[in-house]
Formats: C-alpha cells, sequence, structure tokens
C-alpha cells in the first residue's frame, strides 16, 4: 500500500482500513444473526488483527449491530466507533429516509446507550431526507456537537453541493458513499474529500460485476498477483487516495481475514493504472 496508513479526522487518528458492521446482523439486515458467536468473534478478530474504526449504524438489525459491538468489544479502549442515524426500518431490506431533528436526536440518545457511551466518536447522517428542511438536519448535527453528545459529523450518499451546504452549518468530518474500482459514481466526492481534508468511507468497497468474476480483468489482475479479488480490491482503494478509509463487512471470521490481509498488498504502478481503467 502506497501513502500513510492512517487518517486523522476531528483530531482522532485510526487505521484507514476499517470494518463494516452491517453484515453481523439477520438476512436482510433485520433481526440478530443466525450465529450469534461468530458475529461476536469477528469483532474481536477485526481488534486483534490492527483494526481500529468500525462502522455500523443504529438501523443495522435495527439496533442489533451496535448491541453486538457493545457486548464484544466495551470498553473500546482505542476503537472508534462510527454509528449513523436517518433511516426507519419497517421489515427485512426495507430502508425509509427520517431526518426529523427530534427523531435524529433521539437515535443519538439511543447509540449513546447501546454502546455504553458517554459521547459518540463519529456520528453520520444516513440520509439526507428529502421531505425535511436539510438545514434542519445539519444544526441538530451542529447541536449534538456543540453539546458534545458526539465527537465528529458525518454524511452519507450525498453530493459535493450537499456536502458544502452542510459545511455551512457545521464542520463535516467524514463522507460515506458508494465507491469502489467498478464504481466510480462517487469520483467528483471523492476529489472534494480528498482536497478539503475529509475522510471518505466507500461503502461497498469490494469491486463485483462481470470484471470481478472468475476469468473478468479484475480477477485476473489477482491472479497476476497472488491475491484475492477482495484484497486487490481494497489494496487499490487505499492507495487511490490519502483520505480513503475502506470499511469491508463481513460475517464470517475468515472472510474478516482475507480482507485485513489488504493492508499489506503493495501494488506496483503498472496494476494500478491497469485498475484505474477499469471504470474508464
Amino acid at each position: 500500500m502506497a501513502g500513510p496508513i492512517t487518517f486523522t479526522y476531528a483530531n482522532q487518528t485510526v487505521n484507514r482500513l476499517g470494518y463494516g458492521a452491517m453484515r453481523i446482523t439477520g438476512d436482510g439486515i433485520w433481526g440478530y444473526p443466525k450465529d450469534r458467536g461468530e458475529a461476536l468473534a469477528v469483532l474481536r478478530r477485526a481488534v486483534e488483527l490492527g483494526v481500529d474504526f468500525i462502522d455500523t449504524a443504529d438501523s443495522y438489525g435495527p439496533y442489533v449491530s451496535e448491541e453486538l459491538i457493545a457486548e464484544a468489544l466495551h470498553p473500546y479502549g482505542n476503537v472508534k466507533v462510527a454509528t449513523k442515524a436517518g433511516l426507519l426500518r419497517t421489515g427485512p431490506n426495507v430502508w425509509v429516509a427520517c431526518g426529523r431533528p427530534d427523531y435524529l436526536r433521539q437515535e443519538c440518545e439511543m447509540s449513546l446507550r447501546r454502546l455504553g457511551q458517554e459521547s459518540l466518536d463519529l456520528f453520520q447522517l444516513h440520509r439526507i431526507d428529502s421531505n425535511v428542511v436539510a438545514v434542519e438536519q445539519f444544526e441538530l448535527l451542529r447541536d449534538l456537537l456543540n453539546e458534545g453528545k458526539v465527537q465528529a459529523v458525518g454524511l452519507s450518499n450525498v453530493t459535493v453541493e450537499q456536502i458544502e451546504a452542510a459545511r455551512e452549518v457545521v464542520p463535516i468530518a467524514t463522507v460515506q458513499n458508494l465507491y469502489n474500482a467498478t464504481n466510480r459514481q462517487s469520483e467528483d466526492v471523492l476529489n472534494y474529500c480528498e482536497a478539503e481534508s475529509i475522510g471518505f468511507i466507500p461503502w461497498f468497497p469490494v469491486a463485483s460485476g462481470t470484471l470481478a468474476r472468475s476469468g473478468g480483468q479484475l480477477d485476473d489482475l489477482a491472479k497476476e498477483n497472488h491475491v484475492t479479488v477482495a484484497q486487490l480490491s481494497l489494496a487499490w482503494l487505499l492507495r487511490r487516495s490519502p483520505v480513503m478509509m475502506p470499511i469491508p463487512g463481513t460475517s464470517k471470521v475468515a472472510h474478516l481475514e482475507e480482507n485485513c490481509g489488504a493492508a499489506n498488498v503493495v501494488l506496483d504502478d503498472e496494476t494500478f493504472r491497469a485498475i484505474d481503467l477499469l471504470a474508464g
């Protein structure tokens, strides 16, 4: 991996390869996992492997992911837990935006209770609710920051224009958007974050689709480098930008260990450029 292995946001320094805790829930990101012991083991093993940034949300389960994180890791030591609010859950695979300030405040308070913290390390707006005035959502985030309920504020699934609007109201430490080697739809957001030293957390960081399948170009490059497609995808992200903070998620210890191995993958310039051109 080229570049720094850590990133600092709001005076919090973390290793750039984190862990996304969405998959330690049940099917449809609903309810408890089939193997609770494995889910707890994944969280503990992640920390053993050097992961000190774990991303979750109140909507994962809902609430299940936060509960398991607290059970497995509290007290957290140097591990930072980032959570999110702004999506209601009414069933498996159902996500409904809700950015009402009173609701966001409630969910912040409940996340504090579930995680056993006095102040959240990073509180992210999961979606900007189009049915609520955006500035009212940003003002609530500002209030939570000023009150010390949260240490830092982030946004998710946003445009550059929305980030700029939010920053008129509250400091933005991180942005979380869909991005990977074969899906660059947030390239402009990444470039903005890099220019402004805002952490960029790509969700769905492991490339998928035709290029990543057996016999695809990404698969061929992985074999040439004696790594997996997942490791190659993550290594490319880590080299792509110094503000990149991938959070690959899994419910299995073996898969976690594979993903964490990406931190030790060094891509040569030719391989990096080859991957860079895949989405061109």
